[in-house]
C-alpha cells in the first residue's frame, strides 16, 4: 500500500491538508507530534502536526526531520511539507530551512513550492502571492504579529532562507504541455516556485511532478493529488453528541468577523485579561459557571469564549502582546479541557496557536479526519487523553465563512 506522509508546521494547517486529502479520496489521519504513527495500516495518508512555524530554526528543522523519520518507519514513500498558503515566515525561516533539511533527508534534488489555495483566495502569479485581489504585502498579513509579510515576491522572500538555488516557473509553462512542465520542474536542482491561479493549474502541477520531487505548499495542491485507490468513504465520521463549545484565540480579521456574527446568535463571553492575570483560577471558574448556566438552559446551543472581537482589542494588548498571547492560550486551553470534563463533545477552536494549546491540554495524539466545514476547515474525531471521544474542528484564523461558528454543527449531521 502506498502511504503519503505529510509534515505540517502548525495544527490548523495539519487539519487543513487533511481536509484536502480526504476530498481527493485519501483516508487520512493526523497525528500530533512524531513519536508514533498509530493508524498507518488503515489509512492512505498520515499528517504529522507540529508547532514549528515560528519556533527557532534549529528546533523547526529537528522536529520536522524527526517527523520525517517517523513517517518513513510507518511506511510512507512520498512526502509533502505543508505550510500556510500565505507563506508565513521570517527572514531566516522556517520554510526554507525545513525544505532544505527534508531534501537532505529524502535525497531529492528538487522541491516544488506551491502555496496557492484558490478556494481561499490565495494565488501566485509571476512569482507574487495574492490574497484575493491584493498582493500579500498589501493584505492584513502585512501586520501579522509573529510573521509580518511585507513582500509578495516569493523569490525574494525565499532566497535568504535557503542555500539552494530558487527559481520560478511561470503560468504559461504550467498551462503548456505536461512533458514540458515536468522537464521545467526537474531540469535544475533547487527550490521551484510555480505560478497557479486556479485549481486546474494545481491539477496540472500535481500530474506533472515526478514522485521523487519533494512536494511543499498549502493545501490546494494536496487536493489535486491522486491516491492509488481513491476511497469514496474517505471522510466518513460518526459524530459524538454532547455539549457544544467554541473557543477563539485568533486575532485575524476573518475570525473577528466570525466572532461578531456569532455574538448575535449564541451566548458569547469576551476574555477579561486583567481578571485572568490577577486571579486566573477564579476567573476560569467564573467562565465555566457562566457556560454551565447556558448549557443547562439550552443543552444543544453552542457557547463562545473569545479573546479578540475588534481591532480595539488588538490595540489594547499591543504593548504586551507576548504576555497577553500566553495568557490567552493558557486560559482557552483550560476552558476547553474543563468544558470536556463538563460534557462538551463538539468543540471548535479558532487560531493556530490556540489549536496547538488546546490539543496539547486535551492530550489528543491523533485526529481522524471527517467532513469539510469550509475550504481548509474540517471536523475530526479524537480521543481525549484516554477519556471520551470528541468531535473537534481546528480553524486557521483566516479561514471559514462569517457564519461558521453557527453553521459548522450542521456538517456533523
Amino acid at each position: 500500500m502506498q502511504l503519503l506522509g505529510c509534515i505540517a508546521d502548525d495544527f490548523t494547517g495539519a487539519t487543513d491538508i487533511g481536509a484536502a486529502l480526504v476530498k481527493a479520496g485519501y483516508r487520512t489521519a493526523v497525528t500530533i507530534g512524531h513519536a508514533t504513527v498509530e493508524s498507518a495500516d488503515s489509512v492512505d495518508a498520515v499528517v504529522v502536526a507540529l508547532k514549528t512555524r515560528t519556533t527557532p530554526v534549529d528546533d523547526a528543522v529537528d522536529a520536522s526531520t524527526a517527523a520525517y523519520d517517523a513517517l518513513v518507519a510507518a511506511g510512507a514513500d512520498r512526502f509533502y511539507f505543508k505550510y500556510c498558503s500565505t507563506f508565513d515566515s521570517t527572514e531566516t525561516g522556517n520554510i526554507g530551512p525545513v525544505t532544505d533539511a527534508l531534501l537532505d533527508r529524502t535525497g531529492a534534488s528538487t522541491a516544488i513550492m506551491v502555496p496557492s489555495f484558490p478556494a481561499n483566495g490565495r494565488t501566485v502569479y509571476q512569482g507574487h502571492l495574492f490574497v484575493g485581489d491584493a498582493l500579500l504585502s498589501d493584505s492584513s498579513m502585512r501586520n501579522h504579529p509573529l510573521t509580518p509579510m511585507t513582500d509578495a515576491n516569493l523569490e525574494r522572500v525565499l532566497a535568504p532562507q535557503t542555500s539552494r538555488p530558487v527559481r520560478r516557473i511561470g503560468l504559461a509553462t504550467v498551462r503548456g504541455e505536461q512533458d514540458a512542465l515536468t522537464a521545467a520542474i526537474t531540469e535544475t536542482p533547487g527550490l521551484v516556485i510555480l505560478d497557479a491561479i486556479d485549481d486546474s493549474d494545481l491539477a496540472r502541477i500535481a500530474a506533472a511532478t515526478p514522485a521523487e520531487v519533494l512536494l511543499t505548499g498549502g493545501a490546494g495542491l494536496a487536493a489535486q493529488l491522486t491516491p492509488k485507490e481513491p476511497r469514496e468513504a474517505a471522510g466518513a465520521l460518526t459524530p459524538t453528541p454532547g455539549r457544544r463549545l467554541v473557543v477563539s484565540g485568533s486575532a485575524s480579521e476573518a475570525t473577528r468577523g466570525q466572532v461578531s456574527a456569532a455574538s448575535d446568535r449564541m451566548p458569547s463571553l469576551h476574555l477579561d485579561l486583567d481578571a485572568l492575570g490577577e486571579r486566573f483560577d477564579a476567573e476560569i471558574d467564573r467562565i465555566l459557571d457562566w457556560a454551565e448556566d447556558h448549557w443547562a438552559a439550552q443543552p444543544d446551543a453552542p457557547v463562545l469564549v473569545y479573546a479578540t472581537g475588534s481591532a480595539a482589542d488588538l490595540e489594547a494588548t499591543a504593548t504586551t502582546r507576548e504576555e497577553a498571547s500566553e495568557l490567552i492560550e493558557a486560559a482557552l486551553a483550560r476552558i476547553a479541557s474543563r468544558g470536556v470534563d463538563a460534557g462538551v463533545r463538539q468543540l471548535i477552536v479558532a487560531g493556530g496557536e490556540t489549536s496547538g494549546s488546546v490539543v496539547s491540554a486535551l492530550g489528543i495524539t491523533e485526529l481522524l479526519i471527517g467532513p469539510e466545514i469550509a475550504p481548509g476547515v474540517v471536523w475530526a474525531n479524537a480521543t481525549v487523553d484516554a477519556g471520551p471521544t470528541i468531535s473537534i474542528a481546528l480553524k486557521s484564523g483566516n479561514f471559514g465563512s462569517e457564519d461558521m461558528f453557527s453553521t459548522a454543527w450542521e456538517h456533523l449531521a
